[in-house]
């Protein structure tokens, strides 16, 4: 009886201890949503994802698990959504419910925006976390004596002030087909901020459009794609950014053109990148056929074979 009481207690502890989220995790599941917010309020995603980090004890507590309230916020006069209610500071105080953790991150955002006394923060740049750390415990956002430092300490042991500069601490290449840690935690990678994004069509390959601020990291997480794909995909080295209006491929690009489309002349400027990426085809491929090296680009008035290889001179 002994032995069975122990055993049982053994897996009940390893059950729990799975069922925790780690604080890489947590990050990683949620960076793109808080950077997202960044975006539409001037937030710093490095502060945001901090006090989530913070306050919800990196998803696992119970506020957070059963109520989706991952910022500890509570209900307030003008709250006219869910409730529920907890001992914090005063015993049974009303805190928000969400339907979502998205929903949590978005009313965050609204809460700070909303508030005459965060005003004077959003006068600060977004790179500005520790101006943001402190402002938020002048402002009273919390009781703790130290939370300012205990946000500080939480974005540079995790370097979280890449989030600002809109660059990802690592791809997330699973979560989004992972079974949520807690019950009640959207599946959902995050919200995914380019699902208005039309996706068209060149050369019968998907493409987007690049917008303001884009990166292939952020692109790519957000499509539920490898970051190197896109630079497989789009012909372009580690590091680069794509361009305002910039097409994006997001799947492989063809080795030849259609045979409707034999040839193309090259005006002033123009690459053979620029060619590769106009007609949907893979860069080294399109140099071999027209027996050029690779780098070398073509003059203006040039014929550039897309489809045949070009006769031997």
């Amino acid at each position: 009886m002994k032995q069975g009481f122990i055993i049982f207690l053994f897996i009940t502890i390893v059950f729990t201890a799975q069922a925790q989220m780690s604080r890489e995790q947590y990050i990683l599941r949620y960076q793109l949503l808080a950077i997202e917010e960044m975006g539409r309020s001037g937030i710093p995603a490095s502060i945001k994802m901090a006090q989530a980090v913070l306050e919800s004890g990196n998803g696992n507590s119970e506020l957070s698990r059963k109520s989706n309230n991952h910022f500890g916020i509570k209900c307030k006069r003008s709250w006219t959504g869910k409730r529920v209610y907890y001992d914090d500071d005063e015993k049974g105080e009303c805190f928000r419910k969400y339907k979502s953790v998205e929903e949590s991150y978005i009313d965050h955002t609204n809460f700070l925006m909303s508030n005459p006394r965060y005003a004077f923060l959003f006068t600060l740049p977004p790179t500005d976390y520790k101006g943001w750390a402190k402002g938020l415990k002048e402002a009273g956002y919390a009781t703790a004596r130290h939370y300012d430092k205990s946000l500080i300490k939480i974005i540079e042991d995790n370097q979280l002030y890449k989030l600002d500069l809109k660059q990802t601490i690592r791809p997330l290449t699973v979560n989004s087909r992972n079974t949520p840690v807690h019950k009640g935690i959207s599946n959902k990678l995050v919200i995914n901020p380019y699902g208005g994004r039309q996706i068209i069509k060149i050369n019968d390959l998907k493409a987007v459009v690049a917008r303001e601020g884009d990166t292939y990291e952020i692109l790519a997480q957000s499509l539920g794609i490898e970051t190197w794909e896109l630079y497989k995909f789009n012909d372009h080295g580690a590091g680069y950014r794509p361009q305002p209006n910039e097409v994006v491929y997001i799947e492989t690009k063809h080795r030849k053109a259609s045979k409707d489309k034999l040839y193309h002349t090259a005006s002033q400027g123009e690459t053979m990148h620029f060619i590769s990426q106009m007609y949907g085809l893979k860069l080294k491929p399109l140099y071999r056929r027209n027996r050029m090296k690779p780098g070398e680009q073509p003059q203006a008035g040039e014929v550039i074979y897309l489809h045949k290889k070009r006769p031997a001179r």
